[in-house]
């Protein structure tokens, strides 16, 4: 299932940096075309799209780099070291609910569904994923929320 979770999040990765790539070159095209140049000094199409373009640009370095760390990510190292670690499938119960919560670097928010369950992938710099590295099973801990303090215990993590 862990499998299925990185390869479906690699795909969407690979996915947008295709799309973002495409729309990063159609605006460094248009602020350098000069059918666009700056009729007045009021006319800022060109130098509008440079700057998208220029941000562009940065997001699809941030995507590669993205990209790279999803395809390092070791699925294994929870069951050698018998703890929560990165690359996890982890099962919490908070408030008499139990949701399963996908650990790794990078992604998260991102909201998945895997054979009939529904995933939240969670980014170990987060509150919930660096409160919950390298407990065990039955563990509980306590993630200050805007409102309130969230106790969760871990039920199950592979």
């Amino acid at each position: 299932m862990k499998e299925l979770l990185l390869a479906e999040l690699i795909k969407r990765s690979k996915e947008e940096l295709k799309e973002l790539e495409a729309a990063a070159d159609a605006n460094l095209k248009f602020a350098t075309d000069q059918e666009f140049k700056a009729e007045s000094k009021y006319d800022t199409r060109a130098l509008e799209a440079s700057y998208l373009a220029s941000a562009e640009a940065k997001r699809v370095e941030e995507l590669k780099l993205d990209i790279q760390i999803l395809e390092s990510v070791d699925l294994g190292a929870s069951a050698r070291f018998h703890e929560v670690n990165i690359g996890a499938l982890v099962e919490l119960a908070h408030q008499g609910q139990n949701r399963f919560y996908f650990l790794i670097p990078t992604a998260g928010g991102t909201l998945l569904k895997i054979e009939d369950k529904a995933v939240l992938v969670v980014s170990v710099f987060s509150p919930i994923g660096d409160a919950v590295l390298g407990l065990k099973k039955g563990d509980e801990f306590e993630v200050q929320a805007p409102k309130e303090l969230r106790t969760y215990q871990v039920i199950d993590f592979i």
